[in-house]
């Protein structure tokens, strides 16, 4: 099953996507909330009220027609990881870690599909990320097993974690570096948990930018897998319904190359996840 978030209105709305069509979930059962994050926090079905839209004779329309938004417009939490594959610790001159570099995300940060990545006016040092990210689609409980991790997960998308590096780096903390408005491509598609393999092991991810391969490598290079880090996450802190946790990035980004590549105003960065779609972000320059 795939789902969609789309804007109506300015507002977000939950589709189910069939081929190259979606429904409105909302418009098919007025029961089903409007938003994502909503919907699971209340508990709702959506396998069951997305199979029966498909059945139904609720209105279709194309997905290249509308506006896309993220995923989860307004996680109550976006879990990022750092330094999650071993290639990409190594290219920034680290070893492998032995616990998550985690950091958080804000809802300020993300932009959906198809919208523009922006370069800040005070840094030109604007990196790229290809990253697996998934939705939470229960209550976590606290001190869950790693075997147990698994099946509070309802979906996988794409993210780019674009990165200011300058900033990144002004402090121990990375946080001020990832959340610049415009930097947190997230989308287009979410691919339930059933669909794909078990902790969405085994898929080719690649990032190209302008065309051009910069990371190519496979979810299985992962240092910590999804189970795993949802059990070191809930030795901490409860995971929601549509909180997010976005995986890490494999090797190749701009700042470990000689020289550096950092992308700029006219560039398109496109992030591929094998079987769950394609992310694409065009690349602007922030407004005077």
């Amino acid at each position: 099953m795939k789902f969609t978030t789309y804007l109506r209105d300015g507002a977000p709305r939950l589709a189910v996507v069939e081929g190259d069509r979606i429904i409105d979930l909302h418009d098919a059962d007025p029961d089903v909330p409007a938003d994502l994050r909503l919907a699971l926090k209340g508990g709702v079905d959506l396998h069951a009220a997305a199979q029966a839209a498909l059945k139904s004779s609720s209105a279709r329309q194309p997905l290249s027609a509308v506006k896309l938004a993220p995923l989860v417009p307004e996680p109550g939490k976006t879990v990022c990881l750092g330094l999650n594959y071993f290639d990409h610790a190594k290219e920034g001159g680290r070893d492998k870690p032995e616990y998550p570099w985690f950091f958080f995300r804000g809802a300020s940060s993300l932009i959906a599909h198809d919208d523009a990545g922006v370069v800040p006016s005070v840094s030109p040092k604007f990196d790229y990320e290809a990253e697996l990210a998934l939705v939470i689609g229960r209550k976590v409980p606290r001190h869950v097993k790693e075997a147990d991790a698994l099946q509070y997960v309802f979906g996988y998308s794409c993210f780019n974690d674009m990165s200011v590096r300058d900033y990144q780096k002004r402090t121990p903390q990375w946080t001020i570096g990832k959340n610049f408005d415009g930097t947190g491509g997230f989308g287009p598609l979410l691919v339930t948990a059933d669909e794909l393999p078990p902790g969405a092991t085994g898929l080719r991810i690649q990032g190209r930018l302008n065309g051009e391969v910069m990371q190519d490598a496979n979810t299985s290079d992962m240092i910590f897998n999804v189970a795993e880090t949802i059990a070191l996450l809930a030795e901490v802190l409860t995971l929601e319904p549509g909180d997010v946790i976005v995986m890490g990035t494999p090797a190749g980004v701009g700042q470990a190359r000689t020289p550096p590549v950092w992308m700029k105003a006219g560039d398109r960065y496109e992030v591929e996840i094998e079987r769950i779609g394609t992310l694409v972000n065009p690349i602007v320059a922030e407004a005077a």
